[in-house]
């Protein structure tokens, strides 16, 4: 990634390829969010300027710019309204326009060595995180045109200890949220179950972190019907994996559930052509949360964190699952000598409703370990896209814990919203043949009965909550702010913010 340093010097004077400077969107013309740089923003304003969020402006520095700045050229990036004039902001507004004009500045500076920053000076984190994340390039199978900005000097008033933690932190939680993009970003016919299963080890094992993984016949020994069932159309057999994080000290346990289905063509009920491609991102709620787990560990956060990704692949074959089918759940372990417990059984009515199949086994795998808080992230309906757009996550569950996941994510810049779990929408998945089935004979309001579904399966009194980012997850235009075509890292920000909200209580 993009290396990343602190300076106390005058930015005008740093010699580098750009200097990088912030305009508020003003009532005519931008204006510069720092005085120092007011004539630099002016003769931006000549060349197209305007302040909007995300624009960026570049005009040329040193000799030409009249001897007032060192570096080669200034790259104008707008942040937005003025905070004294955006009362209707919400908290952390301010800090998502920074740490988008960082990533679009990012992006602008694609093929140079090195920049200066002087956005740092509205807020050092959201700088650091939007610089990394807009700099970031998947790369393994084409080359880009022009690689990535090698190095960016952030403008600080000191570099001491809470600089430098600052700057490590954000740098940590970017890196967390590539590794997550990557992970979507590979092609499904590299990252298979059994594949992502290996990663996802290495990675722990080399954070000194927990790790198990169930492969097909321990999932079969332990009754896990959901996993198996979707997984069974495939040649590539699912798995289901195990991370945990823990520290000396544990202020709360937080287990994290993330959907992997590495390729997903609905199975039987197979999708239609298009667009079918971007099921490769149908894992990017269990690459969130084996990211956020490895980022917990290397923030040092004082929660325990135990992240479990459920993986398959849902093909057609002659040996898929079928709609009219009754699967049967993972119920839980035998223990002191007692068999294990049945779990539920389900009708299927759809096998593109896969999703919550593979997650209601590991919800209740994860309830097992008596956490204090669940969070279950996927990217499960369409029907979120349709509700909230491509932006926002569908957020339900405990209505506290909802509604402080929905703000956070909010807060982050990831985008949350707090949804019902109404109770008349439990009635569609009652089932004449089993004990639920996977639709409801209704379309509507498909992202609330598809909660319903996962909420079957979570311990009675544990607060939880279900994070649907079908649509946030991936970014099928082109790239904006500090998000890159592909795979978005969301909600990853959320996660690790959450965690570190708990541990702070």
């Amino acid at each position: 990634m993009t290396r990343l340093t602190l300076t106390t010097a005058d930015p005008l004077t740093v010699k580098a390829d750009a200097l990088v400077v912030a305009a508020y969107q003003g009532a005519d013309d931008p204006v510069a969010a720092d005085d120092r740089f007011a004539a630099l923003v002016a003769a931006a304003t000549l060349a197209g300027g305007t302040g909007k969020p995300g624009s960026v402006t570049t005009i040329p520095g040193g000799s030409a710019g009249g001897g007032v700045v060192a570096a080669d050229r200034v790259v104008v990036v707008g942040i937005g309204a003025a905070p004294a004039t955006d009362d209707q902001a919400e908290p952390g507004a301010l800090a998502d326009r920074v740490r988008r004009a960082a990533g679009a500045a990012s992006r602008a500076l694609a093929g140079h060595s090195k920049a200066v920053s002087t956005l740092s000076l509205i807020d050092p984190s959201a700088a650091a995180e939007g610089h990394l994340l807009g700099a970031y390039v998947f790369d393994t199978y084409k080359k880009p045109r022009s690689e990535p900005v090698q190095a960016i000097v952030l403008t600080v008033p000191s570099a001491n200890k809470q600089a430098k933690q600052t700057l490590e932190r954000a740098t940590i939680v970017a890196e967390s949220v590539a590794f997550a993009r990557s992970l979507v970003n590979s092609a499904p016919n590299d990252l298979f179950p059994a594949e992502f299963a290996n990663r996802a080890s290495a990675a722990a094992k080399s954070a000194g972190l927990a790790v198990e993984v169930l492969d097909e016949k321990a999932l079969a020994k332990g009754g896990y019907g959901g996993i198996l069932g979707v997984g069974a159309g495939s040649s590539r057999p699912p798995r289901l994996v195990r991370v945990s994080y823990t520290p000396a000290k544990s202020a709360a346990t937080v287990a994290l559930v993330g959907k992997g289905i590495t390729f997903d063509t609905g199975g039987i009920s197979i999708k239609p052509g298009p667009k079918m491609d971007q099921m490769t991102s149908d894992m990017a709620g269990a690459a969130a949360v084996v990211a956020t787990v490895l980022g917990a560990a290397r923030l040092a956060l004082p929660v325990t964190v135990i992240a479990y990704a459920a993986l398959a692949e849902n093909m057609p074959s002659g040996t898929a699952y079928r709609p009219g089918d009754v699967l049967r759940h993972y119920g839980g372990a035998a223990s002191r000598g007692k068999p294990a417990p049945a779990g539920k059984t389900v009708h299927v009515l759809n096998t593109d409703a896969e999703g919550r199949l593979v997650l209601a086994d590991a919800i209740v795998r994860a309830c097992e370990d008596n956490p204090d808080y669940l969070v279950e992230t996927s990217t499960l309906t369409g029907a979120q896209v349709v509700a909230l757009g491509k932006r926002t996550m569908g957020v339900m569950g405990t209505p506290e814990l909802r509604d402080r996941i929905a703000a956070t994510a909010r807060e982050v810049g990831e985008g949350g919203w707090a949804m019902p779990l109404p109770e008349h929408l439990r009635e569609g998945l009652d089932s004449p043949l089993a004990d639920l089935q996977n639709i409801s004979g209704d379309p509507s309001g498909g992202m609330l009965v598809a909660g319903h579904y996962l909420a079957q399966f979570v311990a009675d009194g544990l607060p939880w909550a279900h994070l649907d980012i079908a649509g946030p997850s991936f970014n099928d235009s082109k790239a904006y702010g500090y998000t890159t075509t592909g795979g978005t890292g969301v909600p990853v920000r959320t996660l690790l913010a959450l965690l570190a909200d708990l541990g702070a209580r």
